[in-house]
């Protein structure tokens, strides 16, 4: 069940492909397997992305997902199958809700609640993106600025991920050139993904876990490779506004309004590269040092 880091994109849609082993009473199970980590633990964007996707194969396609909140329970194993439950809690006129519960060895890794809403006209207006961000073909890719450094986890932000990620200005794996609570990074799949809408609203899911709490970091001046640090996820929300494409590129503006209690809160946009505001995401970790 494992998928190995050969092809990081084929393993993410065999990730995201998962299994229907039928309803169970008043619920929905189907089951996916893990990709590869260089930590052993299950990505978080992963289960995320596989939760969202099985609470939309039980939604009438006309319902489009609007927003979704999930909180981190446990770490998962890379090396084991997750079982994925979905609760069809509601089926309104013009909204349906789920719950889905990410399992393994019989306990929760993920609780999630996913809203779905039929299209609708109505109001409209969004936050501009901001304006003086440089062309993501003029940036370093995360291969080129980790090259030559001999590490497994940087080995696998190098070329184990499935996306291209660019960040404006610095990244922060070994150093911050100057603390602040903002960033901006580019992404999009390296390849081309099938039109299926829905794939494409999972897997900007899958990549919204990507680089979110470096936000909170970059503003303390910590780098990824800080001897002690640990972070783990502990909540995650999103709001889909509109469609977007996950192999052209999308800018995820970032930003931590707070830090306190060994926890950091980090909140964020996803904007198409000509403007249009696709997501909003907010995510809280807790951060803990040696000392």
């Amino acid at each position: 069940m494992l998928q190995s880091m050969s092809d990081p994109l084929a393993g993410l849609l065999a990730a995201l492909d998962l299994t229907d082993t039928g309803a169970r009473t008043s619920e929905d199970i189907f089951t996916g397997p893990s990709q590869w980590q260089p930590h052993g633990r299950v990505f978080g964007g992963q289960v995320l992305a596989q939760s969202v996707t099985a609470a939309m194969r039980t939604v009438a396609p006309d319902r489009v997902i609007h927003s979704t909140h999930g909180y981190f329970l446990r770490p998962g194993a890379i090396d084991k199958p997750i079982t994925f439950s979905v609760d069809r809690i509601h089926d309104g006129r013009s909204f349906s809700t789920r719950r889905t519960q990410a399992f393994q060895d019989g306990l929760p890794i993920l609780s999630l609640i996913a809203s779905f809403q039929d299209e609708e006209s109505g109001l409209d207006h969004h936050t501009p993106m901001p304006t003086d961000l440089p062309d993501p073909e003029s940036l370093p890719t995360s291969a080129d600025v980790l090259a030559g450094i001999d590490h497994p986890v940087a080995k696998g932000w190098a070329t184990g991920r499935p996306f291209d990620i660019r960040h404006v200005g610095s990244p922060i794996y070994l150093s911050v050139d100057e603390p602040t609570p903002h960033q901006a990074v580019w992404f999009k799949t390296p390849g081309p993904l099938p039109d299926d809408p829905n794939l494409h609203r999972a897997v900007i899911a899958y990549a919204s876990d990507f680089t979110i709490q470096e936000s909170i970091l970059r503003a303390h001046g910590l780098p990824w490779s800080t001897p002690g640090l640990k972070i783990a996820s502990l909540d995650h929300a999103m709001w889909w506004h509109r469609f977007g494409r996950a192999d052209e590129w999308l800018v995820y503006v970032q930003e931590s309004p707070t830090a306190v209690g060994g926890r950091g809160l980090a909140q964020a946009r996803i904007y198409t590269r000509d403007g249009v505001l696709v997501a909003s995401v907010a995510q809280e970790v807790t951060v803990r040092l040696p000392h």
